[in-house]
């Protein structure tokens, strides 16, 4: 059965059960009510009856009722009471609309208690059937007890009294419950389209569903009403603010979790912030934050989404890895095919022994480098980068030297080899480009890597045109570059970031020959920390 049905059903229902269950509580008050207002005025028209001299004295009468009789008819036709009877102390009747029950015995058995002295309203069977009366004693002059008057009413005639009021109280809940199942046809309506006319399964799923979406996501997720209060985060969000997940933020203001947050400005202009930088608990996020509006085109809250920018660097890095690899094949590719191209023209020029010669020369440099690189740097990522940086720098006339003093096998495992990449990589980069900028005829790049003591040292020498001094300060800044290009300015600052993340320093200095010098220096142990500042040291 569908939701809006139900709705209708259970309003429907609840309104039957509502308005019949009120309808006869009213009817039974409204009985009650009218029985006791009509005993109340038998009772007063029973004691008029009794106070009356003219009754009181035609009891010392031969023939009480000739007197009687005449006078209280008189006064039950007045008072509209079904009838008024008299009687004295032994029951006998000396009134009764009916003359041929006069001086016949009362009927009721209520008598007793009007005998003691006692008005009383009852309800009891007499001879004119059921009904509600009021009795009272009639006292003499010497305040005894000398007779009774009973006033009764009928209780057909109240009910049928108690009907007129009970069939228009049917009617107005009738009324009542028609006007309540259009409203509840109205509501289920409602109901269904602000819920785009999904079940509530559907609606379950659909919640159950977009939790697992937002934990499954990298980015954190937090989401605002307009008046600023957190209504969603998921898990990466408060792993972010609370690495310790010590608190719940969910209906917390979100300047009392992030002071700094422009969600609440996102709503007020109602414009979307995109890659923009900020501060997260001590971490650099990139924050894409987008108002959220109604059907009506009305802002209604507001939703940020937030990651690490070391993962982005992180993932940046693996791209420039990628194209440093592939540039470096090419350069491998070009500069093997310019062998060739030497070795086929000797052979066609029959110089055979300048081709031996040759290929002796290259197969002895590149198997002495490999060879070196098997034993002293093992690992086949860093080996791989400083095979791909050789043939680039032959590829650009650089002469690019390992220190035969390098050692780089005690490498912790829990080192990113990709992180170490990044390092070496930028710095052998930043080298090519500086000795490619001088004026030097003999252009030498130098690298030197070392797992000696408790430390990895990096170093790369350059011959190239140093470091200028008005540069030093913002060397290592995002986007500033000493050269003139587009799209610059990111390489040492990546290295910046990643000695940082392995809790290392980085240095650098210009030669007095000429050139600059990178030291890289990054603890084994991944709890030690140095300072993890750059340094220029002129």
């Amino acid at each position: 059965m569908r939701l809006q049905t139900r709705l209708i059903l259970l309003i429907g229902t609840l309104l039957f059960v509502i308005i019949i269950a009120l309808t006869f509580s009213f009817e039974r008050m409204l009985v009650i009510t009218l029985e006791k207002n009509v005993g109340a005025s038998a009772l007063k028209i029973a004691k008029t009856v009794a106070l009356m001299d003219v009754i009181k004295d035609a009891f010392d009468d031969e023939d009480p009722s000739m007197t009687i009789q005449p006078i209280v008819e008189k006064i039950r036709m007045e008072t509209d009471a079904e009838y008024i009877v008299i009687g004295n102390r032994e029951g006998i009747r000396y009134a009764h609309p009916l003359p041929d029950r006069i001086g016949k015995e009362m009927v009721g058995g209520d008598n007793g208690p009007v005998l003691n002295g006692q008005s009383i309203v009852s309800k009891a069977v007499g001879s004119m059937g059921p009904s509600l009366r009021g009795k009272t004693p009639i006292y003499d002059d010497q305040n005894q007890i000398i007779g009774i008057v009973s006033v009764g009413i009928l209780v057909k005639d109240i009910q049928e009294s108690a009907q007129a009021y009970r069939n228009a109280m049917i009617f107005f809940a009738g009324i009542a419950l028609l006007v309540g199942c259009v409203g509840a046809i109205a509501i289920a309506n409602g109901v269904k389209r602000s819920i785009h006319g999904l079940e509530p399964k559907e609606i379950g799923l659909l919640y159950q569903e977009k939790r697992a979406i937002l934990e499954t996501i990298h980015e954190g997720i937090i989401a605002v009403n307009t008046d600023g209060i957190i209504t969603l985060a998921n898990h990466t969000a408060l792993k972010l603010i609370d690495p310790l997940e010590r608190i719940e933020i969910t209906g917390k203001h979100v300047w009392d979790v992030i002071p700094e947050s422009r969600l609440l400005d996102v709503i007020k202009s109602g414009k979307a912030e995109r890659d923009q930088e900020m501060v997260i608990n001590d971490s650099m996020v990139v924050v894409n934050r987008l108002p959220i509006f109604d059907h009506q085109q009305q802002v209604v809250g507001a939703v940020s989404s937030f990651r690490n920018k070391s993962e982005l660097l992180r993932l940046t890095e693996e791209l420039t890895q990628v194209k440093r690899y592939t540039e470096a094949l090419r350069a491998q590719s070009h500069e093997y095919s310019n062998k060739l191209y030497t070795i086929y023209g000797l052979i066609q020029l029959e110089s055979y022994q300048e081709a031996m010669d040759l290929i002796t020369h290259e197969t002895d440099v590149h198997q002495n480098l490999i060879q070196f690189l098997l034993h002293e740097i093992p690992d086949p990522i860093i080996g791989g980068i400083l095979i791909g940086k050789f043939n680039r720098a032959n590829e650009l006339k650089v002469n690019l030297e390992i220190d035969k003093r390098s050692t780089f096998q005690a490498i912790p495992n829990h080192m990113g080899r990709n992180q170490l990449v990044t390092v070496i990589g930028n710095l052998i980069d930043n080298a090519l480009e500086a000795v490619l900028a001088s004026n030097v005829q003999s252009k030498l790049v130098t690298v030197l890597l070392s797992d000696a003591g408790d430390d990895l040292t990096i170093e790369i020498n350059d011959n190239g045109v140093g470091i200028p001094e008005e540069a030093a300060g913002r060397l290592f800044d995002v986007g500033f570059s000493t050269k003139q290009e587009s799209n610059r300015g990111f390489g040492l600052s990546n290295v910046k970031q990643v000695v940082q993340q392995l809790r290392g320093t980085i240095s650098f200095h210009n030669r007095s020959e000429g050139g600059s010098v990178f030291t890289v220096v990054i603890p084994k142990v991944k709890g030690d920390c140095h300072d993890t500042s750059a340094h220029y040291r002129g």
